[in-house]
């Protein structure tokens, strides 16, 4: 089964839309990883506290999971963001 790519709405040359997400889930993904390592070398996840949750009833995994997972979305947005603004505009718009 062959996609159908709707020409009114992207350019000729504009990569599929998967493409587009992998280009921007993919290193963030890495880079929420690395994140993570950095931070919790140097902050012990059983001493968090803030926002009205003490982290130190949590068990460590729960923390190291929950923070990878709002690192890749604040990186994930951040490089969407960069990647929309990066994006010519369509043809026939100015």
């Amino acid at each position: 089964m062959q996609a159908v790519i709707n020409t009114a709405t992207e350019p000729a040359d504009a990569p599929p839309a998967r493409a587009r997400w992998l280009t921007v889930l993919w290193p963030a993904f890495l880079m929420a990883g690395v994140l993570e390592m950095l931070v919790f070398a140097l902050v012990d996840p059983a001493q968090l506290q803030g926002w009205g949750v003490d982290a130190s009833a949590w068990p460590r995994p729960a923390v190291y999971t929950l923070a990878f997972f709002i690192f890749w979305l604040a990186i994930g947005v951040a490089s969407a963001v960069s990647l929309w603004l990066a994006t010519p505009p369509r043809r026939g718009r100015p």
